[in-house]
Order: C-alpha cells, then sequence, then structure tokens
C-alpha cells in the first residue's frame, strides 16, 4: 500500500472537496509521461493507481509473437498467455513493466504535471462551490496576510482573498478573527486556479446587509436604487417603496432604530444616510440634504452640474470633512455639484448689478412698462418709489426694493435676479 498517496487522496477528499478520481486521473495522466520515458521503446504505455491502496503498476502495450526481436514492443505467445491463456499470435496485450525505482522517478518527474492538474481540478470545484454566489454574504477566519495586508481568509474548503482596497481603512484585523464579507467575484488565477475575492468595502456589501436585516427589502416592497460609499466612513441609499402603505425610510430604519444600527455595528460605526428617492435630480439633491435647505439652484445639463446656494451656517454640513457629503451627494445624483455660501452669493450677484449698471447700455435707461412674474398694481408701487428702468433697479438692493408696499425680501430678491440674468 502506498500511504503517501493515501494520505494526499484523503487530504484532498476531505480539505479541499476535490474527489478521489479527479485526483487519481490527474496523477495518471502525468506519471503517464513520466513512464515512457523510464521504459525505454515501450508503446502505448498506460498508468493505473488503485484508488483504495495507492498502487501504482505500469503496463505497456506489446504484440504477441513466435521470435522476440524488440522485447520492450514484444512478447512470446507462452509469455502470454500466462497473462492471458485465450490470446494467440498477432494480438495485442497489456503488460504489466513498471520499473523497480519508479515511485521515485515518477514523483520527481511528475511534481509540476500533477501540481497543474490539481490546481485544475481545485478550480473547478471553488467556481463549482461559489459561482452562483456571487454578493452573496460570506463568513470565514482570517488566516493569513499576503503581500502587505492582502488578507486570506479561510472559508473552510477553500482560501478566499480580501485585498486591501476591499476593506475599509479604518478596519483592521488580527490572524484568527471572524470576517463577514460579500463575495465579490471568483477570479482565474496566474497559476491555472481560481480565487475567490471577498469584499467590505464595495457597495454591494451594504445592500445585502440591508437584506438581511429588512425584511420589506429581502422581498422587494423596498426597492434600494443606488448607494455611494465611502467606505469606513459614510454609506448614502436612495429607497423606494413599491407599495404605498409601506415608508421606505421608515422600514430601513425599523422600530427605535434597531434595523439600521445593526448594519451601523457591522460596519463598525460607519453613517448610513437613508434618503427618498427621487426621479428629479434636484429633488432627490433635497432628500440628501435634509433638513438643509437649498436656497438658490441652478442645473446645467450640457455641462452636467448643478449649482446650489446655501445659508452660511449650513455650508460646513453641505460639504462634509474633506469635501466627503458634496462627493457622495455628486456621485448619488449622478451631477457635479457646486456649492456657495448665501454671503458669498450675495456679494457677487451684487457686484455683478453693480458692474451692469454702471455700463453705457443706453437700453437701461428706457422706462420699464412692466416686469415679468410681478403683478401690475406692485409695478406701480415701484414706479411710484422711483424705480422706473432697469438701471434704477439694478442700482437697489433688496433692502431697498423691500421697503416697496407689496414686495417682500424674497421678492425683490428674485425681482434683481431675473433682470440679472437676461443681461448677463
Amino acid at each position: 500500500m502506498n500511504k503517501d498517496l493515501i494520505a494526499i487522496f484523503e487530504y484532498l477528499e476531505r480539505e479541499k472537496g476535490i474527489k478521489r478520481e479527479l485526483v487519481t486521473e490527474a496523477i495518471e495522466e502525468s506519471l503517464r509521461a513520466a513512464a515512457r520515458k523510464s521504459i525505454s521503446g515501450a508503446s502505448n504505455v498506460t498508468v493505473k493507481i488503485h484508488p483504495r491502496t495507492g498502487d501504482i503498476q505500469v503496463f505497456s502495450e506489446k504484440e504477441i509473437v513466435d521470435d522476440v526481436e524488440v522485447p520492450a514492443q514484444e512478447i512470446s505467445l507462452l509469455d502470454a498467455r500466462e497473462i492471458d491463456p485465450d490470446c494467440d499470435i498477432g494480438q495485442f496485450i497489456d503488460v504489466v513493466t513498471t520499473p523497480k525505482d519508479f515511485g521515485r522517478i515518477a514523483a520527481q518527474k511528475a511534481r509540476q504535471i500533477i501540481s497543474q492538474k490539481l490546481r485544475s481540478a481545485e478550480r473547478g470545484v471553488i467556481y463549482e462551490e461559489y459561482r452562483h454566489r456571487i454578493n452573496e454574504l460570506i463568513s470565514g477566519t482570517v488566516k493569513r496576510f499576503v503581500r502587505g495586508s492582502n488578507a486570506v481568509i479561510d472559508l473552510g474548503k477553500v482560501e478566499a482573498m480580501m485585498p486591501t482596497r476591499q476593506y475599509p481603512k479604518t478596519e483592521k484585523y488580527n490572524i484568527g478573527d471572524r470576517v463577514l464579507a460579500v463575495l465579490l467575484d471568483v477570479q482565474d488565477t496566474e497559476n491555472g486556479g481560481a480565487e475567490v475575492i471577498l469584499s467590505r468595502s464595495d457597495p454591494e456589501f451594504v445592500k445585502q446587509l440591508m437584506i438581511q436585516e429588512v425584511p420589506e427589502v429581502a422581498d422587494g416592497t423596498v426597492v434600494i436604487d443606488k448607494i455611494v460609499r465611502d467606505a469606513g466612513y459614510r454609506t448614502k441609499l436612495t429607497v423606494r417603496s413599491t407599495d404605498l402603505k409601506v415608508d421606505p425610510v421608515g422600514a430601513c430604519v425599523g422600530m427605535r432604530g434597531t434595523r439600521v444600527k445593526n448594519v451601523i455595528r457591522e460596519l463598525n460605526n460607519e453613517k448610513i444616510d437613508i434618503i427618498p428617492f427621487a426621479q428629479d435630480p434636484i429633488e432627490l439633491l433635497q432628500n440628501a440634504l435634509s433638513p438643509i435647505e437649498i436656497r438658490k439652484v441652478s442645473l446645467s445639463e450640457d455641462e452636467r452640474t448643478i449649482s446650489i446656494v446655501v445659508d452660511d451656517d449650513d455650508f460646513a454640513a453641505v460639504i462634509g470633512k474633506k469635501g466627503m457629503n458634496a462627493r457622495l451627494n455628486s456621485q448619488l445624483i449622478g451631477y457635479e455639484l457646486e456649492v456657495q455660501r448665501m454671503h458669498d452669493y450675495n456679494m457677487t450677484t451684487a457686484l455683478q448689478r453693480s458692474e451692469l449698471a454702471e455700463s453705457d447700455d443706453p437700453s437701461l435707461d428706457e422706462p420699464l412698462s412692466g416686469i415679468d412674474g410681478v403683478h401690475s398694481m406692485i409695478f406701480q408701487h415701484l414706479q411710484a418709489e422711483g424705480y422706473t428702468t432697469i438701471r434704477s433697479l439694478l442700482l437697489a438692493s433688496t433692502e431697498q426694493l423691500a421697503k416697496t408696499p407689496g414686495i417682500s425680501i424674497e421678492m425683490a430678491d428674485k425681482i434683481l435676479e431675473q433682470i440679472r440674468k437676461q443681461r448677463i
């Protein structure tokens, strides 16, 4: 009995999930090449390995002849009938020709081929086991680290890789730690094997955690439309309901926040913003910034840009630490986001109005017959206050215009903004 081979069979079958038949076929094929080199002149060499005992036998096909001239390829009728009593001249018979030192020679020459075949068999097992589990949550144990801080995760039958870029910078692991991650991909490796790739930083990880914690997401009543993430720091996701009776945000948060707290705990206290979905990008942006109010907004489809103005006190919160909040909101709405303080905006627009008012354009001094969006009675009040031309309006401040009966600060600002845009 070849105890070494039996030990290999049992290990690969138990630990790697590779069937014994696949292993024996791989080794037989690799030993065949070694046997051809070991038995000079032999033809049609075959190798058989007993799957239970591990015994190796090498056979070479020989022709039955009267006179043996080439021993490596021919056998006498007398010798052949000791193997098969019914054989006859001209037939071919398989003869055991295992060299005495074949075990050592075979192991030496076939090591590389065996390794390659076993990697291929292991790859087949990995593909069969994991290719249908993409985006599924998988738990494993940190086994070691390779090439820096790339973590090798023991999943039982196979080892998975969690590259450094696939887990947040805020997370540190030790050998033996339990890790929950999403199965991101199954990739071919350079040496002919397959590798399971896990991730804790991909947005899909958050989605799968939400599916696990929120039954309404799992059954499709609540739909997660988009997730953007700065792993380890903040995640923003938009949700909508397919049932008018179900509040999508409330369902995800859970009673007293229990559902979302479980997700946050798994993400090591990463902040999560759950936002009502809206088709309109401006409405979606307002939902994302709530309760902060957007004071002014401008959308450019050509440049895919949305410019907003917010109160000075809200500016820091809209931008976020190192611009993270603005960057994530930009990814969420699909537009480049430009944010300006109200103070800076007022200074800029006041300067532009002043420059327009000081220009030599004669049309600025032509009498006004009306202003778009302003009621005729209010327009009469403006005329009574001396605002009869565009230049006179441009030279006024919002506070001065708001002193006119029937005009609020908001309306005054709207009038000046409309004139400024028309003249730029």
